[in-house]
């Protein structure tokens, strides 16, 4: 290595611990983006360079998964799916597994494609085991807190776990799923306001309807629904010239009289 001040060398350290790149592949780097290592690492996966690099590694991380590999080299089956969000130590009964499933584009749930596995991973700089662990505890931390990201994983996971062939979800499967994400058990938000039980209410209503399947509408649409009730219990926001489905306008008024009746029955108390 050439002479490099102290600072340049802990850049270097720091570079080549970050992207697994030589140390002489650091120090271009560093050097044509002025030695800041936060460009000098953007710069670098961005690169194609970077590109053939990281897609070798995750090319052979991906193969270590496969489950048939002469039937189906380029998918990972359930079992290999298993074992690989155990080592990034990821929960299946977490909304972080849904993230990942969606970072991956995941054909359905437990199954990884080649393509979406490389190009996920590699998009977001990531062709270790080491980092894919610290990119899940990310999204862990970030899914909660941020609502786009929330609402990009809530849309994907409707087609993720709908049956083969059918247009909508089965409603015990939409249930199960509105209880990972409406609740911070398993890294979703509390659909709870203080006088609204929202969930267990939404839960109720759609059983006492006969526990119809859940179209890709409505499942949409009960994610900005929460938002506006967390934001407002008492209805302010909503009207009936909204363009609602018929399904949560009729919960309105289902909350409205159930809300009624409890007021009632206070008073009598």
């Amino acid at each position: 290595m050439p002479p490099y001040s102290g600072v340049q060398k802990q850049l270097i350290s720091q570079f080549v611990n970050f992207t697994e790149a030589k140390d002489a592949v650091a120090a271009k780097f560093l050097k044509a983006h002025r030695w800041n290592v936060e460009e000098a690492i953007d710069a670098y996966f961005q690169s194609p360079q970077s590109n053939g690099e990281s897609t070798s590694a995750l090319n052979k991380i991906f193969d270590s998964y496969r489950d048939a590999p002469e039937e189906n080299p380029d998918g990972i089956g359930i079992e290999g799916a298993m074992r690989f969000l155990g080592d990034i130590q990821v929960q299946l009964d977490e909304v972080a597994c849904l993230g990942i499933a969606e970072l991956l584009k995941s054909p359905s749930m437990g199954e990884f494609t080649r393509e979406g596995f490389v190009n996920g991973w590699r998009g977001v700089g990531c062709d270790n085991q080491q980092k894919m662990i610290a990119h899940a505890a990310d999204i862990r931390a970030r899914i909660p807190a941020e609502p786009d990201l929330f609402r990009r994983v809530y849309r994907y996971t409707f087609p993720l776990c709908r049956m083969q062939g059918q247009r909508n979800l089965q409603f015990d499967i939409a249930v199960e799923q509105w209880r990972l994400f409406f609740t911070p058990e398993h890294g979703g938000i509390q659909w709870n306001t203080p006088t609204t039980p929202w969930l267990d209410w939404w839960i109720e209503y759609l059983e006492e309807r006969g526990k119809r399947p859940v179209n890709k509408d409505l499942w949409e649409q009960v994610e900005v629904f929460l938002r506006k009730t967390l934001e407002d219990e008492n209805f302010g926001w909503w009207s009936a010239d909204a363009a609602w489905p018929g399904t949560l306008d009729e919960f309105v008024g289902w909350v409205q009289a159930k809300r009624g009746k409890s007021a009632e029955e206070m008073e009598v108390e």
